[in-house]
């Protein structure tokens, strides 16, 4: 009982921390999961490719509770490889339970379905009963994020931007989902060696920054993502303590640049012309700095 699965990084519109509200995007980076059940087993084990000393409770968790629920609790195996550097509030965490529940999923042939379809092709019976939503699917990961303690928010805005693709705003106090767009955007990512985890960020500072994350979220629900990332950016760099000069340098030429997730990367969207101009200066910075574009289709069975 094998299955395989890509989910997508992301990121971010509005950071979560403030208010519970959050938006993100996702991105063309991925990462990708391997799991094999065993009916035999009762345990299940991890691995992250490349890095033997990788905490996966979060992966393990979610097969755990992709068995019990669509399952009889069996055991198995997970591997992970990725694309999407850790620790980088590029959405790492949200990619890695979003693959690896749906890798579980197909191990034990539930078909994934959109919208609410899952719930008509269950109340058929037969063969279409063994059906999940993505939108569930990502509640699962979101649960087994919680549950491991990798996450502050619940993080359902990047993991829902990480399954479904596009632009996603959410409630993270209720797991709603508040909006869902496509966006065709390109997109360039600078990502400086520090690394920071956001289980560990400062949510008392991000609290007090509220009122701006409120307009934020105004303005992602009126679908004017780009103002709404910069703001965001200025804001949340400010509270976590992260320079806003990669920022001031990508304005006012990009559609939209800000802090991503709880940093340290920086993400700027727009017009490739502009972006190809704004590379070299973030170049010049110590890490690494990538173009990519948006994604709309997400996570996806391999």
């Amino acid at each position: 009982m094998r299955g395989q699965a890509a989910a997508c990084g992301a990121g971010t519109i509005l950071n979560a921390l403030a208010t519970g509200v959050g938006s993100a995007f996702a991105i063309d980076v991925e990462t990708t999961a391997a799991v094999t059940v065993e009916p035999e087993s009762g345990t299940v084990t991890g691995e992250v490719a490349g890095a033997p000393d990788a905490d996966t409770a979060l992966i393990e968790r979610c097969v755990e509770l992709a068995t019990e629920a669509f399952g009889d609790g069996e055991g198995g195996h997970v591997l992970t490889e990725s694309d999407v550097p850790m620790a980088a509030g590029l959405k790492s965490s949200s990619a890695a339970a979003n693959a690896t529940v749906l890798a579980t999923l197909d191990a034990l042939d539930v078909r994934i379905v959109d919208g609410a379809d899952a719930a008509s092709e269950q109340a058929g019976g037969g063969d279409d009963a063994a059906a999940v939503s993505r939108v569930e699917a990502c509640r699962l990961g979101v649960r087994a994020a919680r549950e491991a303690g990798v996450t502050v928010t619940g993080a359902f805005d990047d993991a829902s931007a990480s399954m479904l693709g596009g632009v996603t705003v959410t409630d993270n106090r209720e797991d709603d989902l508040l909006a869902h767009e496509a966006v065709d955007w390109d997109a360039l990512v600078w990502t400086p060696p520090e690394r920071a985890f956001s289980a560990d960020a400062d949510v008392a500072r991000c609290e007090r920054i509220a009122p701006m994350a409120d307009l934020v979220a105004e303005l992602a629900l009126d679908g004017r993502y780009g103002e709404a990332m910069t703001l965001n950016g200025l804001a949340f760099s400010a509270a976590l303590g992260f320079p806003t000069d990669p920022a001031i340098e990508a304005l006012p030429e990009v559609a939209g640049v800000s802090l991503s997730g709880t940093g340290p990367s920086v993400v700027a969207v727009g017009d490739r012309t502009a972006l190809d101009a704004l590379r070299p200066t973030w170049e010049e910075r110590p890490g690494t700095t990538l173009s990519t574009t948006t994604r709309d289709d997400g996570a996806r069975v391999l």
